[in-house]
């Protein structure tokens, strides 16, 4: 079991009574680090953990790992940060104050300093000039001739929200499979059952963007912004919540499909007949 191999561990870290090597389930993601970076900034909440305190005082799961109850797909990134006191984040990240909620959690200042105003062109937090920052310069240098342009647009009814022109194009599709009971005779009402998951297709970043923290990415965590997924899922099981929010991203509704089967509980022909369907529905932001 995990127990004993945490209390084993590879090699003692000299006097200290944790393993060389240290199993952690943060949030029910599962990750394996070794002891000297969970102590690598002084006088923060991991530091205190396995420094100050011994593997009996610290909460375990069901199989010995060390528990913490917090997001357990942003703490890669302050594992990462511990590592060597530098993170890079993806192209696409929109979690960024929820990082710096995690990092003010674990006591990490300088971190959560860095992630608090912004971050840098190219998304690292070790940079602190952003690209924010020569957006912001250019609408000041311009601000009469942007105005001008905001009013000649705004006449002519083509301006458009500069939030919408900056979103990415692109294609999600979302997935559900149901079932329903109906008489053999046909004449008694169906006996639906509710949709178990709504499944989510697409590129990684545009889904993120659109589901936030309701997206459960717990079938493929370590999914790159850039690249697709047919894996991740929704935390409600209400498909008209899942267009709402397809709606105010933006997108709209192009094309829809289902396929059905039928079969009999049993061979006793009073018996109900059971009908399984998937049905998907494609959205698009153009």
């Amino acid at each position: 079991m995990a127990l004993a191999d945490t209390e084993r561990g590879v090699s003692n870290c000299g006097d200290s009574p944790f393993s060389e090597i240290i199993e952690l389930n943060v949030g029910g993601q599962v990750y394996v680090t070794r002891h000297k970076t969970l102590i690598a900034v002084p006088d923060t909440l991991l530091w205190n953990m396995f420094s100050k305190k011994t593997p009996k005082e610290l909460a375990r799961d069901s199989k010995g790992r060390f528990f913490l109850d917090r997001d357990g797909f942003l703490f890669r990134y302050i594992l990462d940060y511990l590592r060597d006191l530098n993170l890079v984040l993806p192209d696409y990240f929109p979690e960024r104050s929820r990082l710096q909620r995690e990092a003010d959690f674990f006591q990490l200042r300088d971190l959560a300093k860095r992630l608090s105003p912004r971050v840098s062109k190219d998304n690292s937090i070790s940079e602190e000039i952003s690209q924010s920052d020569t957006e912001e310069g250019a609408q000041q240098c311009c601000s009469t001739a942007g105005m001008e342009t905001l009013r000649t647009m705004s006449v002519s009814g083509t301006m458009r929200s500069p939030s919408l022109d900056s979103r990415k194009s692109g294609y999600i599709t979302v997935g559900y499979r149901g079932s329903y009971t109906i008489g053999r005779d046909i004449q008694t009402d169906a006996k639906f059952r509710r949709v178990a998951r709504i499944t989510v297709c697409g590129k990684t970043s545009l889904a993120k963007e659109v589901f936030g923290d309701t997206l459960n990415e717990s079938r493929d965590p370590d999914r790159p912004p850039e690249r697709y997924t047919s894996r991740y899922y929704l935390k409600y099981n209400f498909l008209e919540q899942a267009f709402d929010k397809l709606t105010e991203a933006g997108f709209h509704m192009v094309a829809c499909s289902s396929t059905g089967t039928c079969a009999y509980t049993s061979n006793d022909p009073n018996e109900d007949k059971i009908w399984t369907s998937y049905t998907e529905y494609v959205f698009c932001r153009e």
